[in-house]
């Protein structure tokens, strides 16, 4: 077997994107971003992907896909909500987080995350630095979201984290994130890091 025929094989099994698995359609806009920076929230913490996933799935059935929605709620609705998502090790201090960050993306970022988005050079520091600064989200969260943005945010690819490349390794593909981009088909170079994540 060739890598690209590994590549399409990891794709075919496992290239579904975090995201959509919680839910979201991602695309350059308010909403979906701010979803996507909640999940790196609640994937910040010592819990499965899949919980992660869950909670985030209640989150949007309750209606918060938007900061302002967010901090319409009240801490008891948001603990009520994680814990319907099996997020119960954490809930209290991810409920009050959630608030943090929505409030702080209204209050820094006028609602819209779009402002963290990197220049043309792809520089990521600002997008970390920003995405850091949220309560909650640390170095992994900050991997989590970059990994996925880069399916709307073509100038954070391509974008491996260290447990991407850690399936990478595992699948005898290229480290360098350049030459194992080059593997995906156009435009899936998330789903492929999604999909090392899965296997490693």
């Amino acid at each position: 077997m060739t890598q690209a025929d590994d590549v399409r094989d990891l794709l075919d099994r496992h290239g579904l994107t975090f995201a959509e698995e919680a839910g979201i359609t991602l695309r350059d806009k308010p909403s979906p971003l701010f979803q996507l920076v909640m999940l790196g929230l609640l994937s910040s913490t010592r819990i499965s992907a899949d919980i992660a996933v869950a909670a985030a799935r209640e989150l949007w059935r309750a209606g918060w896909r938007t900061p302002q929605r967010m901090l319409g709620s009240t801490w008891q609705q948001r603990v009520d909500a994680l814990g319907r998502g099996g997020y119960r090790r954490y809930d209290e201090s991810t409920a009050t987080r959630l608030e943090q960050l929505a409030r702080r993306t209204v209050d820094e970022y006028g609602g819209d995350l779009r402002r963290l988005r990197p220049g043309a050079d792809g520089d990521l520091r600002r997008l970390r630095e920003g995405l850091t600064g949220f309560n909650g989200i640390g170095p992994t969260g900050a991997d989590i979201v970059c990994r996925e943005v880069q399916a709307v945010w073509p100038e954070v690819a391509p974008f491996f984290d260290e447990r991407a490349l850690a399936g990478a390794r595992a699948h005898g593909l290229p480290t360098d994130p350049a030459r194992l981009a080059g593997l995906a088909p156009r435009g899936r170079v998330a789903d492929l890091a999604a999909a090392l994540v899965r296997v490693a």
